[in-house]
């Protein structure tokens, strides 16, 4: 299996913070994780630093001239100057030679929140996502996600499902997603929401994908495809169902709870990584605090 030159870093959120599945969007814009040091570590992981070509894709927001405004802004006090906006709104601009490109002369691409589905319906297939996953895999490009943007990057991606009700069969829907990263599901804003519930029961319908349940001002930087760095302030957890004995989710009707065994939970802090390809957590040290 061919190993991706560039980078992928999957954020848990705090921009556009509304979700398809919740009842309203937050109008508000959140820069939290800039705060925290992401979005310098975006610059300092691309080969070009402050000197970057950076774009910012909207697409999946439902404010998205405010979201890159947010951003420009963010990056200008980091010192990157050199940032486009693309907001991408229909197949036939994915697929247009202006912005194949402008994502050709790009190092740095950042996919922003919002909706998961309006990302997978308006790029998939398109040139635009061929030319991206080709980069990816071939080049030393960065391509980064919070909330929408982190959720859509694996190959299978959920869409729909509310927190309270997830454990119950056909609450949690799941479709493709833009394919950067496979054998992975990821979730967002996943403490803040509760959502543990969803990962679990997508774990369970599919045993070979890791659950990846990302914190607001949390993060993962992947690199190689497999090996995963925890950033930010926030923590991480991992469902791995690779162990599980037995669920009754093909035996249940639709609505009923579903019952799983041996799932296997890790929990990550930052500069904790995970190697996708073993399963094995390595525990950063800490600073030890001396009392006098």
């Amino acid at each position: 299996m061919s190993i991706p030159q560039g980078k992928l870093i999957i954020i848990g959120g705090a921009i556009d913070t509304g979700s398809f599945t919740e009842t309203t969007f937050d109008q508000a814009v959140n820069m939290n994780f800039f705060e925290r040091g992401i979005l310098k570590r975006i610059l300092t992981e691309s080969k070009n630093g402050k000197e970057s070509r950076i774009e910012i894709v909207t697409t999946a927001s439902n404010i998205p001239e405010k979201v890159g405004e947010e951003y420009i802004k963010a990056y200008q006090q980091l010192d990157a100057t050199n940032i486009g906006v693309l907001n991408i709104k229909t197949r036939d601009e994915a697929n247009s030679h202006e912005f194949t490109e402008r994502l050709k002369n790009t190092d740095i691409v950042v996919f922003t929140g919002g909706d998961q589905l309006r990302l997978t319906s308006i790029f998939g297939g398109t040139a635009f996502h061929h030319l991206l996953l080709d980069k990816y895999m071939n080049s030393n490009i960065v391509i980064a996600g919070t909330s929408a943007g982190a959720a859509a990057s694996s190959n299978n991606m959920i869409y729909q499902g509310s927190s309270h009700e997830a454990l119950l069969k056909g609450e949690v829907k799941i479709t493709g997603g833009l394919g950067l990263i496979n054998n992975v599901i990821i979730d967002t804003h996943f403490v803040q929401r509760g959502r543990i519930g969803r990962l679990l029961y997508a774990c369970a319908s599919n045993p070979i994908n890791l659950g990846i349940g990302l914190g607001e001002d949390t993060g993962l930087v992947i690199t190689h495809g497999n090996k995963m760095e925890a950033i930010g302030s926030g923590l991480i957890i991992l469902v791995d169902g690779t162990h599980m004995r037995h669920t009754n989710l093909t035996d249940v009707e639709m609505g009923e709870p579903v019952s799983i065994e041996n799932l296997i939970v890790h929990v990550m802090a930052i500069g904790d990584v995970f190697d996708l390809r073993t399963k094995k957590l390595t525990i950063a040290p800490r600073k030890v605090i001396v009392e006098d």
